[in-house]
């Protein structure tokens, strides 16, 4: 059982890290460099990435995988020393699994729906998108996430302290 709780956690570590740096790409390069671009490049751009990001290996390994993989490293972990810092990572991921739902996709969504740049009112359609407020909350799941993913490292290193000790 020691050796799944490991692999569990590590996967655990792993995928938060890797959402950790989606978001602060989003946040340091992808965002900042559609903000400098036109209404049309920043609503046809935007809507292409989207598009290719909602895909199984995305959803299901990273968004939602990291999430579940916490979860799970915590029931392996129910009476290890590392239980309450995987339980505050689980609930920071969580926090930004919420946040992505309630502001960041609704707002990729109805950017999508806005139809064909070339057939649309791109700065009406970049406006009602609300880029600052897309990238605050973005912020905020990069400050989340990489705690997470800190406080999963530290739960790793606990666990191979532990199992160190004779």
């Amino acid at each position: 059982m020691n050796g799944l709780r490991v692999v569990v956690l590590l996967a655990a570590t792993m995928t938060t890290g890797l959402m950790a740096g989606v978001y602060a790409t989003y946040w340091n390069a992808f965002m900042p460099g559609l903000a400098t671009t036109d209404d049309k490049t920043f609503v046809g751009a935007f809507q292409a990435v989207d598009r290719a990001i909602v895909n199984p290996l995305f959803l299901g390994l990273g968004f939602l995988g990291s999430l579940v993989l916490t979860l799970a490293a915590g029931l392996l972990s129910l009476r290890e020393d590392s239980l309450l810092w995987i339980a505050v990572a689980f609930l920071l991921n969580l926090i930004t699994v919420i946040i992505t739902i309630a502001v960041n996709v609704p707002r990729n969504d109805a950017l999508k729906a806005a139809g064909d740049p070339d057939a649309i009112d791109v700065a009406q359609a970049r406006a009602a998108f609300d880029e600052a407020r897309w990238r605050t909350f973005n912020g905020i799941r990069v400050v989340l996430d990489t705690a997470a993913f800190g406080l999963l490292a530290w739960a790793l290193y606990l666990t191979g302290k532990s199992a160190a000790q004779p």
